[in-house]
């Protein structure tokens, strides 16, 4: 599809295409269509990936079912979904690889929030390396720390208690060295 703006022509497939960040047309957790971009950060072919569950992107089965629980309520109250999580590499020399990824999404219709949307994937891992081997826990209570959270407030976003969740930052405290919580957030951004 083609518009003319001043004078000038855009083909919207081609914007799909060249986007600068990875892009997935999703309908149901499955993934509809995607860019390049999205091929070359996960090490697959748009074949490989096309008509695939969102979970082959994941490190776990178990977090790709606590992210859609989280979804949900965000989608269905804003429209709009965004975090900085960990993925999966899927193929090429890197396969396997974890990487942090910002992830940004939005629903076609705000009351199907896992319908039809549109996700952009961004490849953080120049900016912030995964240093350490976390657990599926780990990761998520990193990535609600570097978002600012308390324990209170992770631990009711993760649906466990802030005891546990002093539990697990006390454990990615340990794996980075860190000696206070400002400081492994610090590590945790820096890489």
């Amino acid at each position: 599809m083609t518009v003319s703006i001043s004078g000038g022509r855009i083909d919207y497939q081609l914007a799909f295409d060249l986007a600068p960040v990875g892009l997935v047309l999703s309908h149901n957790r499955m993934m509809v269509d995607c860019n390049q971009r999205v091929c070359d950060m996960f090490g697959a072919a748009r074949e490989e990936l096309i008509g695939q569950s969102f979970q082959l992107l994941y490190p776990s089965a178990a977090e790709y079912e606590r992210a859609g629980a989280r979804i949900v309520p965000i989608m269905n109250a804003r429209g709009a979904y965004a975090d900085d999580r960990i993925m999966k590499r899927v193929g090429g020399r890197f396969a396997g690889e974890t990487f942090w990824c910002h992830v940004t999404g939005r629903a076609v219709q705000r009351d199907e929030p896992l319908g039809a949307g549109i996700w952009s994937f961004e490849d953080l891992s120049a900016k912030r390396a995964v240093k350490a081997e976390l657990t599926p826990r780990e990761r998520e209570v990193a990535a609600y720390l570097m978002d600012g959270l308390t324990s209170k407030q992770i631990g009711k976003a993760l649906n466990i208690s802030h005891r546990t969740v002093e539990i697990y930052r006390a454990r990615l405290m340990r794996k980075y060295k860190a000696s206070t919580t400002g400081d492994l957030v610090y590590r945790l951004l820096a890489g």
